[in-house]
């Protein structure tokens, strides 16, 4: 692994996992990974509805709503703004589903639906700007153009397009509207021709083939933002309320090695892996050899930056006689947030950021 923070390129481009074909739903050999990027062919792709087919010269994005002058902005007019570029870390809310039990219904994500790019495109607060916010804004509800009809987790109200809401002041902050990924322009898969990159939340905000922004002074109700990606939260001191789901949770996962792959006893080992939070740094890394008995601390192998994850190592000394080993990792944040066994059951199939029991076979040494 490089300590460089720029790398991006690997020997070789491992072929993504076919978590679901149609619509696609792809997902990153964890066990691949290299450098602090994650390569486009590489990226997991998250697909509610069919791609839609979009032509660049044809495409707007339409500004409207609470807004004192609508916009009908072409790719060329965007891309003919201030343009800027920030690296981040973006998780599905479903990553890591496999390890929950009982099984949860949605798309069974192992460990790779997660992966760190570097976004290029226009901050949505200038386009915001230009169109002028009026008073009593709340937030900003994006809206991509794909749509289609859902069963589960509930009943869509007929056909639909995909759209999830942030409130003004994170539209106003670093929320990128991105029309290249890692230098190059998006792939249909990941929201040609302009998609959302929200830093530092799940991927279900980052709103592929953006079509729409609608200023709004009420809270928005959609499908995305209350039937799906939303959890029981207790406070208050009242009964728990469902809200809908934001910044990621702190996390740390093993990449090699593999689930259910092998390492030779007796020998000097690395255990490698990422760690990431959605709100602050990643301040500690815990690994444990033992099933979560003792725990060790990982050395960092890139500087902490924000909404980006930090890859780490630990040696690890194998166990003289073969059997198997359950791996676990843990990471702790700049604000005390540590990952803690169990999955709470209110979020249902959603924000799994308990350590991972990772198990591998401790093979005999071959004479």
């Amino acid at each position: 692994m490089s300590r460089s923070t720029t790398d991006s390129s690997s020997q070789y481009t491992p072929a993504l996992i076919v978590r679901q074909a149609s619509p696609p739903n792809l997902e990153t050999p964890f066990y691949a990974l290299d450098g602090r990027l994650t390569p486009q062919p590489s990226h997991y792709v998250r697909s509610h509805f069919p791609v839609p087919s979009l032509d660049a010269q044809t495409w707007r994005l339409e500004v409207g709503g609470g807004v004192a002058s609508p916009l009908s902005l072409s790719l060329e007019e965007l891309r003919a703004m201030p343009s800027h570029t920030l690296s981040a870390t973006m998780e599905c809310a479903g990553n890591g589903r496999v390890y929950l039990s009982p099984r949860m219904p949605g798309v069974q994500w192992d460990l790779g639906a997660v992966g760190t790019a570097e976004w290029t495109g226009v901050l949505l607060r200038d386009v915001l700007e230009r169109a002028g916010i009026q008073g009593g804004a709340l937030e900003v509800v994006l809206e991509g153009a794909d749509k289609g009809t859902l069963t589960d987790p509930g009943r869509t109200p007929g056909e639909i397009r995909y759209a999830r809401s942030v409130p003004l002041a994170k539209a106003q902050g670093d929320v990128l509207l991105a029309y290249a990924m890692n230098g190059q322009p998006l792939t249909p898969d990941h929201g040609f021709p302009l998609r959302a990159v929200v830093p530092g939340w799940y991927g279900m905000a980052a709103v592929k083939w953006l079509s729409t922004l609608h200023v709004t002074d009420t809270p928005y109700q959609g499908f995305f933002q209350t039937i799906d990606y939303s959890y029981w939260q207790q406070r208050d001191g009242l009964s728990p309320q469902m809200v809908p789901m934001t910044a990621m949770q702190v996390k740390a996962q093993i990449a090699r090695p593999a689930p259910h792959g092998s390492v030779t006893a007796g020998r000097v080992s690395e255990i490698i892996g990422t760690a990431w939070t959605g709100e602050g740094d990643v301040t500690r890394v815990e690994v444990s050899t033992d099933g979560g008995q003792t725990w060790a601390n990982a050395e960092f192998l890139d500087p902490s930056e924000p909404h980006i994850w930090r890859r780490w190592r630990l040696e690890w000394h194998t166990p003289q006689q073969p059997g198997r080993v359950t791996l676990m990792a843990r990471a702790t944040d700049s604000a005390g947030r540590t990952q803690t066994e169990g999955h709470d059951a209110g979020r249902g199939g959603y924000m799994i950021n308990f350590p991972l029991p990772i198990m591998v076979y401790v093979k005999a040494e071959e004479l």
